[in-house]
């Protein structure tokens, strides 16, 4: 009766406060610690409000006179750990629970092999495999399809292949998985391929498969394929979620469709940010500044509050379009109005912006006023605005020397740095930096333009 009360608490328990009167409550009863497994759904329950109060109260279980909390209670801080800023801490829990003598389940394995792939724990991910082998759960589909997404997070898509190949049991979550790997490694012809496996196969692919296959799409920019896609959502009437409906206006506006990408959005009864941000894009792509300044207001207007990646967007659009007023207003409300500091990205936009509008000088104040040292992409954005608008008077030595230390292989940031020393009429720095590039073996490639060559009757027939 106890027991049943609690878990009707815990189920009504949403804030901090709430939980850590349960846990009073649990002590002042004697159910904390003789009764572990409702400390542990305690835990549970914390680990959605608070992590830091989850671990508290897993650290007082584990105090606690023998035996160690169960198996639950460490799975649910594996899994909180995985999601979060340090995932890292998700396999010390793991490896405490096998020193305390439990033994991992199939719920464990999936949690810290997540934790593995979020953290880019390569080394461990691969530990953890052969720990799966050894204990007799390599047959396990969950476990499997855990697996290929850590594979396809680390983008080590040969593994994630040989690993699909070999599952003797298949669900829609390994295909997924298997589509989203190769799409994540810049193989979105081979994603398609795979989906055409999974339709002979009998799998119905799910909104994931689909959004999946609509960014391969975007990667090849081939609306033929996407219209293929969409046919497919429309025959089989798949719901059009959000994700699913952001994704495939994401593929039309890659693909220069934007009226179609306009109706896609005008179809979503339920947009987001997220939405919002990808039309403003795909607006800016096409070349349409001033559809996409006016969404952004729309979208302000319509309760969404613009984050850091709808500011790079919005300011990636005034740098392409010269829009250098708007740019500035854009970045003083990032952190006047909205509270986001901004980042290299940001900053980058701006350099840019200012760089390609001739205002060399204000370019250069940007970069000196960061708060972070600037990066390759910003210093070779400023040195080529002075040297397209013939300025070398604002040019900073140590910028010069910053963007030759960045990336000391790259034969482009040598001609840069040898045009702006010419436009000075240094021509002693000019010849040493034309013997540094031959010093070096550095050369710098003949600009050109390239489209992959991707054969549409086999996109098509994968995606058909």
């Amino acid at each position: 009766m106890v027991s049943r009360q609690i878990e009707t608490l815990l189920s009504r328990s949403t804030t901090t406060p709430h939980l850590l009167q349960l846990h009073a409550l649990l002590l002042k009863t004697a159910l904390c610690p003789h009764h572990p497994f409702s400390v542990s759904r305690l835990i549970h329950r914390a680990a959605f409000v608070s992590l830091p109060l989850a671990r508290s109260l897993f650290e007082d279980l584990l105090a606690a006179p023998p035996p160690p909390p169960p198996p639950f209670a460490w799975n649910c801080l594996i899994r909180a750990y995985a999601s979060s800023s340090t995932p890292i801490e998700s396999l010390r829990i793991f490896s405490s629970m096998r020193r305390a003598g439990l033994e991992a389940d199939s719920f464990s394995f999936p949690f810290v092999l997540k934790a593995c792939g979020h953290g880019s724990l390569i080394r461990e991910g691969g530990g953890l495999h052969s720990l799966i082998l050894r204990n007799g759960f390599g047959s396990d589909k969950f476990v499997g399809n855990t697996l290929l997404g850590m594979y396809g997070a680390f983008r080590v898509v040969d593994l994630a292949r040989k690993l699909f190949d070999e599952m003797a049991l298949r669900d829609v979550v390994s295909w997924s998985s298997m589509i989203a790997s190769y799409v994540a490694c810049d193989s979105p012809l081979d994603a398609l391929k795979v989906f055409r496996l999974m339709k002979l196969a009998g799998e119905m692919p799910n909104q994931t498969t689909l959004v999946s296959l609509l960014s391969a799409c975007s990667h090849m920019v081939n609306i033929r394929v996407g219209w293929s896609i969409h046919a497919y959502v429309i025959v089989n009437s798949v719901e059009l979620d959000t994700t699913l409906g952001t994704a495939l206006l994401q593929m039309y506006s890659k693909c220069g469709d934007i009226d179609r990408a306009f109706q896609i959005f005008n179809l979503l009864s339920d947009k987001n940010l997220q939405s919002w941000t990808v039309m403003i894009s795909g607006l800016a792509e096409n070349g349409l500044g001033k559809q996409a300044t006016a969404f952004f207001a729309e979208m302000e207007q319509n309760g969404f509050k613009p984050d850091s990646v709808s500011f790079s967007v919005i300011l990636s659009a005034c740098s392409h379009l010269g829009l250098v007023d708007k740019g500035r207003k854009y970045f003083d409300l990032m952190e006047r109005v909205h509270g986001i500091r901004p980042s290299v990205e940001h900053y980058g936009c701006m350099v840019d912006l200012l760089g390609r509008a001739g205002l060399i000088e204000q370019a250069y104040e940007m970069i000196k006023k960061m708060p972070m040292e600037p990066n390759s992409i910003i210093l070779r954005s400023y040195v080529s605005a002075c040297t397209v608008h013939g300025q070398s008077v604002h040019m900073d030595d140590n910028l010069i020397k910053l963007m030759l230390k960045l990336e000391p292989n790259l034969g482009s940031n040598y001609v840069l740095a040898a045009n702006v020393s010419s436009l000075s009429c240094s021509w002693d720095e000019t010849a040493k930096l034309r013997l540094t590039m031959k010093g070096r073996g550095v050369r710098k490639d003949v600009g050109s333009s390239w489209v992959e060559p991707i054969d549409c009757n086999i996109a098509e027939e994968a995606a058909g």
